[in-house]
């Protein structure tokens, strides 16, 4: 072999040894040189993260109570979300928002005697918590009731919750956790001591459907229930809304009211 055709032979071998090398980098997958992880060849959907749930429970008390206590219920209303109301199909007394009743606030007295012995005046007791006797001026109706404890007399006092639960159920408690329904149900911002009778015409109605007949409490028992809907994440139906605003503009300055058990 001749000094030329070895210099060819070399040449062309060289040739062949760049082209190997260069293919090699070329064909090399993305993935790799990008350092993005890739799934095995063997994995399925199974294995794939499960999508992110959106039926999570809706966040309480968004407005601080801080905050809620001191702002003008007008502008609390204004802030709440105005809705149709849901279906009331699924609604469910004590399966939704507990057994009556329970002692949310872990002070050893069921809420009914809580809300009693906040409400009636010349109380007596039978132990640390029961409550057995006592006077009630009814806010719904400004007449005075005697109230002794009796399987005859105890309905004639009855804890109305001033956003009816089967109200709450339509406009958002459905989306709230277990323990913020029972929060909701035994809050002392939701009860107040009536009488029997308005409480039994009230049932599950909005302030569109039913206010007071004492005329006198409209701008408080308004305000109540916004303070009610703001601290657990609640919205307002258009006609509801729309009643609310017609009774306060009415009133005075009436700010609303914060809650000591609903939790952010």
């Amino acid at each position: 072999m001749t000094l030329r055709t070895r210099t060819i032979a070399v040449v062309i071998l060289a040739l062949c040894v760049v082209i190997v090398i260069t293919s090699s980098v070329l064909l090399k997958p993305k993935a790799a040189a990008s350092g993005v992880a890739r799934p095995s060849p063997g994995a399925t959907a199974a294995t794939s993260p499960a999508p992110l749930s959106t039926s999570r429970a809706m966040p309480v008390a968004a407005i601080p109570a801080t905050q809620l206590g001191t702002r003008p219920a007008t502008t609390l209303l204004a802030d709440l979300p105005v809705k149709p109301a849901l279906p009331i199909a699924g609604y469910n007394r004590t399966g939704n928002f507990g057994a009556a009743w329970l002692d949310e606030d872990r002070n050893g007295c069921d809420t009914r005697d809580d809300i009693l012995a906040r409400d009636l005046s010349a109380i007596t007791k039978s132990g640390s918590c029961r409550v057995v006797s006592g006077t009630l001026v009814s806010p719904y109706t400004d007449t005075t009731i005697h109230f002794v404890r009796g399987v005859k007399t105890s309905a004639l006092v009855q804890i109305d919750h001033l956003v009816a639960l089967g109200d709450a159920w339509q406009t958002g408690a459905q989306s709230l956790s277990q323990t913020q329904r029972l929060d909701l149900a035994n809050d002392p911002l939701e009860l107040m001591a009536v009488d029997g009778r308005s409480n039994d015409e009230k049932s599950d109605k909005d302030a569109s459907q039913w206010l007071p007949p004492n005329v006198a409490f409209d701008c408080t028992y308004v305000a109540r229930q916004i303070s009610v809907k703001v601290s657990y994440s609640l919205w307002v139906t258009p006609t509801e809304h729309d009643a609310m605003a017609r009774v306060l503009a009415g009133c005075g300055p009436i700010s609303g009211t914060a809650s000591t058990l609903a939790t952010g």
